[in-house]
């Protein structure tokens, strides 16, 4: 248990591997790599949850799908190691934190929201008790289902992704490849003003562009007047051709603007097409 590292920077090479990192962690940090304007963080490794637990007991409490009792042993026994509160110490302010499951975010299958996901979470406590829900909600009853149907129940690994909040000032996602008309020489772009979840939760109808490959719109429809300028929508096109050429294959991709700067917060395949 000497070995165990309980926290990996995005820069650093091992935090580009699924296995260490999960789906999300992985992509922050391979995007990091290609020197993608991606918000600093830290990655809890997927293997450190399974070592402050009962590792047996907790999977055989997901075998027999007893979600609560699996929730319910991480949540009082999990452990948080002083230097990833340190390491938050380093980022300080207002972070993220998010479920980055081993499996989640493959071409195969999007785990996108069976975990949990904190926004806005500031201080010592708060940052250690999420990681804890983070590392519950991989046993919750939908997780659990979901898992049993595209994975495996026995499967621990599960890191947790802190990174600092951006304050947005608008936020969307971006489709590389157009996810409902399947065009490749057209994306979708969806923004609100200020957090991007709005979007990703359905809880708002966002603004709707679809721009041609050079950002150049080519149908709006804008209930909330017009979230991005002309000058926005080329950036966020740009961004997603590049990520489309570094991964190989379409993309959805969750970004927030402020102050004219565009922030990548995910890229993952798009798993519609």
């Amino acid at each position: 248990m000497t070995d165990l590292r309980h926290f990996i920077w995005f820069n650093e090479p091992d935090c580009q591997s699924v296995e260490i990192a999960g789906g999300k962690g992985a992509s922050l940090a391979s995007m990091v790599g290609q020197s993608l304007p991606v918000p600093n963080g830290f990655v809890v490794p997927s293997d450190v949850m399974e070592a402050c637990v009962d590792a047996d007991k907790l999977r055989a409490l997901a075998r027999a799908k007893d979600f609560k009792g699996a929730m319910k042993l991480v949540e009082d026994t999990a452990q948080v190691h002083d230097t990833v509160l340190e390491a938050y110490d380093t980022l300080g302010g207002l972070v993220a934190v998010r479920s980055s499951a081993s499996a989640e975010d493959s071409e195969a299958a999007s785990y996108a929201g069976q975990q949990e996901t904190y926004l806005n979470v500031s201080g010592r406590e708060a940052v250690r008790q999420h990681i804890i829900d983070c590392w519950a909600s991989f046993f919750s009853e939908r997780a659990i289902f979901y898992r049993e149907l595209k994975g495996s129940l026995d499967d621990l690994r599960m890191a947790v992704v802190v990174q600092q909040m951006v304050d947005a000032e608008k936020a969307g996602v971006t489709f590389s490849v157009h996810p409902v008309t399947r065009r490749k020489d057209r994306m979708l772009i969806e923004a609100v003003f200020g957090l991007g979840e709005q979007v990703v939760s359905g809880e708002v109808t966002p603004d709707h562009y679809v721009v041609d490959r050079k950002g150049r719109k080519k149908k709006e429809d804008t209930p909330h007047g017009g979230v991005l300028t002309d000058d926005d929508l080329v950036k966020l096109t740009n961004l997603a051709v590049q990520l489309q050429k570094h991964y190989g294959v379409p993309q959805d991709i969750e970004w927030a603007i402020r102050e004219g700067n565009v922030f990548l917060l995910q890229s993952r395949p798009v798993t519609t097409l």
